[in-house]
């Protein structure tokens, strides 16, 4: 197995002072920095502390991360006391690829109050979705159970890596689970799911927010719906794709159906017949340019073809076996397995591909999985 390099002996926050310390001989910072910025961070990371310390500045562009919306373990030993309060509760964090850490990420806002499942203590062997996407370096929290089983969010949560800051969407038209969401262009969109009860018009709904706009001009528009309710059985991740919106009702290898939304021309239409047919599994977009998919029997990860319709192996991997989702940015496709407790990840630019294994914080499980920018502090 190839395994990323691993510069995890140093703590950023435990470097020694190094004000003084030269970037690169003979020459004044200023024009050091210019030089240096052009390298892989990993580079800056292992070279120097100097060097580390531009890394973390910000005088170099954020490089990119891991962030894992995460859960308790099942198997981890609780007490009586707090056993309700750690399995139901989740959290957000970071993980830093160049030293190898997790960090954690500010709190999500409790004002008011948000009551966010990913087990039901009466139900332990059934995980309740937390719907999120990214969509122009933020993160967005879109869906999820509350106690009550109801939608637990009235609004998006969004959270902004290179700020640290928290804030809020707009008010959705009607909150929902188990609605499939994603975005296309800095737009997002939510469609079909299920409110606080069942309603046929909130099951064929479709919804779009512009995160473009100024915040003040915020708002949820409808748009063309589906012709029926059959994406509102469970949660799905409409796959944006040069230009358009894909999404299937199952996931799995069981029958499905797939649909296709134009995002330009307002409308639905049939999921090519070869792209149906290989998506077996969780998918992912990379930058809008390509889709990946994880077949969850055979562990083979898949690269979609437009021009031929057809699926193309990237690599197969036991490690990829049960796959339960899949982040792709930066040449990484980042794939959640082993019921949570594991992140396999794969660098499809390198010819083969090569993978390392990423686990996640003690007695935690992978909720939801996203690449964006370091955080600023």
């Amino acid at each position: 197995m190839k395994s990323f390099p691993n510069y995890n002996k140093t703590r950023k926050n435990e470097l020694p002072n190094t004000l003084n310390e030269t970037l690169l001989p003979g020459l004044p910072d200023h024009l050091s920095q210019n030089c240096l910025t052009s390298l892989p961070p990993s580079i800056l990371f292992s070279v120097s502390h100097a060097w580390r310390r531009l890394l973390y500045s910000s005088l170099f562009a954020p490089f990119f991360s891991l962030y894992a919306i995460l859960s308790a373990s099942s198997s981890c030993p609780t007490t009586k006391d707090n056993q309700v309060d750690r399995i139901s509760s989740i959290e957000l964090m970071s993980y830093d690829p160049m030293s190898s850490l997790w960090r954690s990420v500010p709190s999500i806002p409790k004002d008011p109050p948000l009551h966010l499942l990913h087990r039901h203590p009466s139900f332990l062997s059934r995980k309740l979705s937390v719907q999120s996407l990214t969509v122009s370096n933020h993160l967005v929290l879109i869906s999820g159970t509350t106690h009550q089983f109801v939608p637990a969010l009235s609004r998006p949560l969004v959270f902004h890596p290179e700020s640290d800051k928290w804030f809020c969407g707009p008010p959705f038209t009607s909150p929902r689970r188990w609605c499939a969401t994603g975005s296309v262009h800095g737009r997002v969109y939510v469609a079909s799911g299920v409110g606080p009860r069942y309603s046929g018009e909130v099951a064929r709904s479709m919804e779009q927010w512009d995160f473009r706009q100024p915040s003040n001009h915020w708002r949820w528009e409808n748009m063309a719906p589906l012709k029926d309710g059959r994406f509102s059985r469970e949660p799905i991740g409409a796959i944006g794709y040069k230009g358009k919106l894909y999404m299937i009702n199952v996931k799995g290898n069981a029958p499905k159906e797939g649909l296709v939304y134009d995002v330009e021309e307002n409308q639905w239409n049939d999921m090519p017949r070869g792209m149906l047919a290989g998506w077996n599994g969780p998918a992912a977009t990379m930058n809008e340019d390509a889709i990946y998919v994880v077949n969850e029997v055979t562990g083979a990860l898949s690269e979609y073809d437009c021009k031929k319709d057809c699926w193309k192996k990237v690599i197969e991997l036991p490690e990829l076996k049960l796959a339960e989702q899949i982040a792709a940015g930066r040449g990484r496709v980042c794939v959640v397995c082993a019921n949570g407790e594991t992140i396999v990840v794969v660098d499809v630019m390198a010819r083969p591909a090569l993978f390392w294994v990423v686990e996640p914080p003690q007695g935690q499980q992978v909720a939801g999985l996203h690449i964006l920018p370091r955080m600023s502090s």
